[in-house]
């Protein structure tokens, strides 16, 4: 740290009590001022010789001109006294905490050039050259400015300070000095990282950074990485429980910097991660920011939704809403998602990245099934939302359907008193081509689906079973013991897939998890799915998977199917 010291002479300052100052000469003070709280008795000689106002005061004739109120010195009795004593040649120490006060005092009692030469402004302006050519000091000064705003302001000290800190974060790495900052311990061999400079940053105040920031962004030599991990750790170091309720709700600071932050991360994707973007938008929710605050934020995110997770997704209802999560911001995010995807071209960023692509899709796809099975848990979520939700993402983007057929048998456990109309229109989202089999051997036993469903399953199983025996060699179809997978269902072992006499343990939470749910049994393979196909209905297939009845229903309800044979009162 730098430190100036000016005078020689011991120091005669003397303290009588807490509010008295006195210099203690052979010769007697004959002037009073009071600064604040604080009384100064001093020589008018001294004072006259160096302080333009003190000149201007004792000047105008009045009864008090021995008797002098200053009230209003910046810094106060503190800075007031660096003055005094430099007056009297008495020996004063400026460092970076004191520095910027002093000077501002200084200013205030006009201690110019122009009143004497080598006067305390002039000493202190070359002071702060040498201040501002060091980082660490640099901060310091800059942080008590902030006391003083408008007169650093006036001074052009806050401008030549910020451009100061901005120059030197924007210094080539290869000619950074470790000492630059003394927060980190010296590495061997000597390496600065590119992001050396950001922790130091959060210790300013939110406006001083802001500048700051913009600054080192107009000179453009920093990257958008690096700036962007700067707002980060600002933000977490000024808000550590982003994310929590407890902590930023209702907090005007905290929403000013979270309206603030977001407008200074830079435009380039991946400036920052997408998590840390939900973050900012989820307490801008809770905060009630602006609209055009959390537009932003929802831009941001649907350029790199693919990054998210499904708890990241978990942005909780503001007071008075019916749900739990808001579903309708994911829908704003996903409809930017998709949007920004067909602006960008769509089939020739494609051509271009290949199967990234395809896999940036696949990725949002895959994180919105998971959303699904979230929200599904909700007795409140409105099944058009859902399928809005659901709908929203294309269709090709789902090559298997196991985690959206996950989240629609969770919200049918959820909600068992909606209509037979409404639980049609859930399951049309399903494609019964693109489940895998374990999911289809769950379906099956599924007493929460649709009979005709689930018939269309069993008769997709069965073309794929043929399928699959025309391509294999003769095998010995003799009956055998096999292990197949059970994920404890209600449904009638009557219309499982591969057998007729089927022993299930059933769990207590029997809804498809693609993983957990598996419990193993032993089974007797004696009958195929298209004998359970021809006991449960009379079908032909069309050639595509889907199920055609002997018997036309208009309707496609689930009782058009009953009524065809009494074998499926089995349900």
């Amino acid at each position: 740290m730098k430190f100036m010291k000016l005078g020689s002479k011991p120091d005669s300052f003397q303290t009588d009590g807490n509010d008295v100052r006195i210099v203690a000469t052979e010769m007697a003070t004959d002037i009073i001022i009071h600064v604040g709280e604080v009384k100064f008795h001093l020589h008018k000689f001294p004072l006259l010789s160096k302080s333009g106002r003190i000149q201007k005061l004792l000047a105008s004739p009045t009864d008090l001109a021995n008797n002098i109120h200053l009230n209003d010195v910046p810094g106060g009795a503190t800075s007031f006294e660096i003055c005094a004593k430099f007056c009297y040649g008495t020996t004063v120490t400026l460092n970076p905490h004191n520095v910027i006060s002093t000077r501002c005092a200084a200013e205030y009692l006009e201690m110019h050039e122009s009143i004497e030469k080598g006067n305390l402004v002039y000493k202190i302006d070359v002071f702060l050259s040498s201040v501002f050519r060091s980082w660490k000091d640099s901060i310091i000064t800059l942080q008590t400015m902030k006391t003083l705003k408008s007169w650093c302001e006036d001074l052009n000290l806050v401008d030549r300070c910020m451009e100061c800190i901005a120059s030197k974060a924007s210094v080539d790495v290869s000619k950074v000095e470790w000492s630059y900052t003394y927060n980190r311990k010296k590495l061997a061999p000597a390496v600065v990282p590119k992001d050396w400079w950001v922790d130091d940053l959060t210790e300013v105040e939110l406006d001083q950074f802001k500048q700051i920031i913009d600054t080192i962004k107009t000179k453009g030599r920093v990257s958008y990485q690096v700036i962007g991990e700067a707002v980060k750790t600002y933000t977490y170091k000024r808000v550590p429980g982003l994310s929590k309720v407890s902590v930023i709700q209702g907090d005007a600071k905290v929403k000013s910097l979270v309206e603030t932050v977001t407008w200074l991360l830079p435009n380039e994707r991946g400036s920052v991660s997408c998590s840390f973007l939900l973050k900012l938008l989820r307490a801008a929710c809770m905060l009630r920011c602006a609209k055009a605050c959390k537009n932003e934020l929802v831009k941001r995110i649907g350029k790199q939704l693919e990054e998210a997770s499904v708890t990241d997704l978990l942005i909780p209802t503001i007071d008075g809403e019916l749900t739990i999560y808001d579903i309708d911001m994911v829908l704003n995010i996903v409809e930017e998602f998709v949007m920004q995807d067909s602006d960008n071209g769509g089939v020739k960023d494609m051509e271009r990245s290949g199967m990234l692509f395809c896999n940036k899709k696949g990725l949002v796809a895959k994180l919105i099934d998971g959303y699904l099975a979230e929200v599904a848990k909700d007795p409140n979520m409105p099944l058009l939302k859902f399928l809005d939700l659901a709908e929203m993402i294309p269709s090709e983007s789902r090559p298997v359907h196991d985690g959206i057929y996950r989240a629609v048998d969770i919200y049918l456990k959820e909600h068992q008193n909606i209509s037979k109309g409404e639980k049609k229109k859930l399951c049309s989202l399903l494609d019964c081509k693109r489940l895998s089999p374990d999911a289809c051997a769950h379906a099956v036993q599924n007493d929460r689906l649709p009979l005709r469903l689930v018939v269309q399953l069993l008769f997709h199983e069965q073309s794929r079973s043929s399928a699959s025996a025309s391509v294999s060699s003769d095998s010995n179809r003799a009956d055998n013991s096999s292990v197949v997978t059970s994920y404890g269902s209600s449904r009638s072992a009557a219309t499982t897939l591969t057998t007729t006499t089927t022993t299930t343990t059933t769990t207590e939470d029997d809804s498809w998890d693609g993983v957990n749910g598996v419990n193993t049994v032993k089974v007797k393979t004696n009958v195929t799915p298209k004998k359970i196909l021809g006991k449960i209905l009379p079908v032909k297939g069309n050639g595509n998977g889907m199920l055609v009845s002997s018997g036309s229903d208009s309707s496609g309800s689930p009782e058009g199917i009953a009524k065809a044979t009494p074998a499926r009162k089995v349900r």
